[in-house]
This record gives structure tokens, sequence and C-alpha cells, in this order.
């Protein structure tokens, strides 16, 4: 077994760098948050300083925004955005229609959005799909949920 595992490390060694940090990725469950930078849109202070906490704690970058027109605005400077997390309910200008002018723009057709909402209704999830999020959470957010959707997210 020594020799095999010597052998396999001499393999991955000689590997390119690429392929080194997709097998150390494969064995670090939280590697894909290296980095990632998320925008959290939330009007609640509260909420957006709790998951800018639980994010950071992850090693990921966070930007808040505390209107749908805010994250707008955040978006369009920032260039670096890889996942936004938005909640529903908000003045201003809710998350459906921040959603759904975030898809107007081509160069975010592929950013990933995770609409959260407190208003957990049936129907609620397509009605967040059909504006433009990819996913959706309910609040309270339970934390290995919304950490699991994240790699599937930010998985590139």
């Amino acid at each position: 077994m020594d020799e095999t595992a010597l052998f396999l490390h001499r393999v991955v060694a000689d590997m390119p760098a690429e392929k080194r940090d997709t097998i150390r990725r494969l064995h670090d469950r939280d590697a894909v948050f290296s980095g990632k930078h998320v925008l959290v849109v939330d009007d609640d202070m509260r909420n957006a300083f709790a998951l800018s906490r639980l994010l950071s704690d992850r090693d990921l970058r966070v930007t808040i925004a505390r209107s749908g027109l805010k994250a707008l605005e955040t978006l369009n400077t920032a260039t670096d955005i890889d996942l936004v997390l938005m909640d529903i309910m908000m003045p201003e200008m809710d998350g459906y229609e921040a959603m759904q002018k975030v898809r107007a723009q081509p160069k975010f057709k592929n950013l990933p959005i995770l609409a959260l909402t407190a208003k957990a209704m049936k129907g609620d999830m397509e009605k967040c799909i059909a504006a433009g999020a990819n996913d959706y959470l309910s609040k309270p957010i339970d934390a290995e949920r919304l950490f699991s959707m994240l790699r599937v997210w930010l998985y590139r």
C-alpha cells in the first residue's frame, strides 16, 4: 500500500497545476468557495449580516445590497460577482422585479441567482424560477442546505 500511495502521489505531483487543483477540490468540499464573490440582496440588515458572517466563515467574499435597485447598481459596477442571494420581499424593488431586470441583460444570462424568502407558500418556488432564479431557499435559512446549493451553483 505504501508503494501504491507513493506512486499515486508522484503521478499527482507530476500533473499540471489545474489538474492537481481539481483533485484537491475533490477532497475539500469547501474549496469551491475560495475566492468566490457573493452578492447578498436583503433589506433587513440583520439577515444580511447573518448571511454575510456565515459566508465569510467559508472563505467567500460578500457584498451587501439593501434593495433590488442597489443590487442592479452593484452588478453593473462590480465585474466579479459569482452568485446572487436575492431576498424576495423588499421595498422599492422586490426580488422578482430585480431578477427579471438582471436576466434582461445578456451579460448576466449565466449568473446563478438563489431566491430567498420568508414567505414560503405553495407556488412561490415556481414564481421565483419564472422570474429568473436558478434555485430557491425558504427562510429561516438552513446553513447546510445553503452551502450544498452554493457548491452546486459555484462549481465551474
